[in-house]
């Protein structure tokens, strides 16, 4: 499976927070030849199982389960004033880079349009320098206000119009990185785990609505309740005026998160899956919530010991988020070693060290 192609395909589809369905059709094509089953639950989480490979007793199979949420930041309809629309934040998007970005309205149809304001020359002089607020930010679709109001409706979301581009050194700069990168590694950890033995049933989740809440990994957590959880997302990666502690090299490998949200004997575990694969890895303190779906998964029924892998990202929340190709291929196959080296009779102790 090439990686960037994978990347590419899922990055370019578009899918806010709230509005997966699209996602989760490409995820179903793609995923359906390397699982058991799949299936969408009530949420909209997209769900696919890979059963435990020489098992009888389906039923004492234990559960593990791989999230990385499949919903991107974007932009929601507020109001039409005449041929213009006004629009908000859906999910944290950052209002810096929206002047003059390509977008795609999901109205009735699919229309082509560019956020605008004010130009400098008519502004007062002290306004000029400062980033536009959102009640003067709008969407210019080109048409008439009259077929603006037959064809967008207040509600409709809007998504940046980002191509995917290939980069230098494996490298790749698209909208959605965040956090469809993960759900890349995703994919191609259940097509390496394919060709592995393991002893555990292995829950692929690509959850929704992570940017507002990580609602999706709070429901499917609690239905599919597995015995282990391992989250994926992104993480800070190093540029050129941020390099200080809490941000990762480009190409130097996933991390693997450390801190009260994570078990010590499954980041143990990833460790040594991570050092059997000789994959270079960094380890990353978190003492709090990143906000992550590993947060939310770890309080879900009665407890679920979780791990969290994360994959560097430049520019987050911005059209132009870059990764790596090794990151998530090296990420991948983390995850598939990590689960195909779980004994049946696994279970995680609190004493263990790290």
């Amino acid at each position: 499976m090439d990686t960037l192609k994978l990347l590419k395909q899922l990055s370019e589809i578009s899918g806010p927070a709230g509005y997966e369905h699209a996602v989760a059709d490409a995820l179903t094509q793609l995923w359906q030849p390397l699982a058991d089953e799949v299936r969408t639950d009530a949420m909209g989480n997209l769900i696919a199982l890979q059963r435990a490979t020489g098992a009888s007793d389906r039923e004492a199979n234990h559960r593990l389960m791989l999230a990385a949420h499949m919903d991107e930041i974007g932009l929601i309809v507020t109001g039409l004033e005449g041929e213009f629309l006004r629009i908000h934040t859906l999910g944290g998007t950052d209002r810096r880079v929206l002047l003059g970005l390509e977008v795609d309205v999901h109205g009735r149809e699919v229309l082509p349009g560019v956020i605008g304001a004010r130009p400098p020359h008519v502004l007062p002089a002290a306004e000029r320098d400062r980033i536009p607020p959102w009640h003067e930010l709008f969407v210019d679709v080109g048409l008439p206000a009259e077929r603006v109001r037959e064809l967008v409706r207040v509600g409709d979301y809007v998504t940046p119009r980002a191509p995917l581009r290939t980069l230098k050194n494996g490298r790749a700069a698209g909208k959605a990185l965040d956090n469809r990168a993960s759900v890349a590694a995703v994919t191609l950890a259940l097509a390496e785990l394919r060709r592995r033995q393991h002893a555990w049933d292995i829950y692929a989740v690509a959850t929704i609505q992570e940017e507002v809440g990580t609602k999706g990994a709070i429901t499917s957590a609690y239905e599919i309740a597995p015995a282990l959880a391992v989250a994926l997302d992104v993480t800070f990666a190093t540029q050129h005026d941020d390099s200080a502690p809490g941000t990762f090299a480009l190409g130097s490998g996933p991390t693997i998160g450390v801190g009260p949200n994570f078990h010590p004997e499954i980041v143990s575990r990833l460790k040594q899956a991570a050092e059997a694969e000789e994959i270079p890895y960094v380890i990353e303190p978190l003492p709090g919530s990143r906000g992550t779906d590993a947060w939310t998964i770890q309080l879900a029924r009665e407890g679920i010991p979780t791990g969290l892998i994360s994959i560097p990202l430049r520019y987050m929340h911005q059209p132009v988020e870059l990764v790596d190709r090794k990151d998530i291929e090296r990420a991948a196959r983390l995850l598939a070693r990590f689960a195909s080296d779980l004994e049946a009779d696994f279970r995680p102790h609190w004493e263990d060290e790290l």
